[in-house]
């Protein structure tokens, strides 16, 4: 059988020079990057938060003007500004489909609480506690 390095041990030798290399490596990076995570996140929510009017000026309900929405369209950048339209849209589809959903999920409970008064065998993981 041939060997790869010239000493029949070199090869693990070298190996667990690598992994024990590696696991030094690990250990220092867990213990620095939390705190890297900790100082530098912040920063990053800061910068991305829009400075936007708060509604104080006289004559103002809140709602952003346009020439006001084209300058915190230019502060912020198109990219920033697309993701915020991008979940302005996301929020108003979930609050759209809020009612349907909870139309469906009273269906469902009438349909538990149906099967409950048929003295029907249910497993008890799928039996609810009543509240009262």
């Amino acid at each position: 059988m041939a060997s790869l390095g010239s000493e029949p041990g070199s090869d693990a030798d070298e190996l667990e020079t690598q992994v024990t290399e590696m696991a030094e490596k690990i250990l220092e990076f867990r213990a620095t990057v939390s705190e890297q995570l900790k100082n530098t996140l912040p920063s990053i929510i800061e910068a991305g938060r829009p400075v936007l009017g708060d509604g104080s000026e006289p004559g103002t309900s809140g709602a952003p003007v346009e020439g006001q929405i084209a300058s915190d369209k230019d502060a912020l950048g198109d990219q920033t500004y697309q993701k915020i339209n991008l979940l302005r849209d996301k929020v108003s589809r979930n609050v759209a489909a809020l009612p349907i959903v909870l139309k469906r999920l009273k269906e469902c409970m009438s349909n538990i609480d149906k099967l409950d008064s048929q003295n029907t065998f249910i497993h008890p993981a799928f039996k609810r506690k009543r509240t009262s």
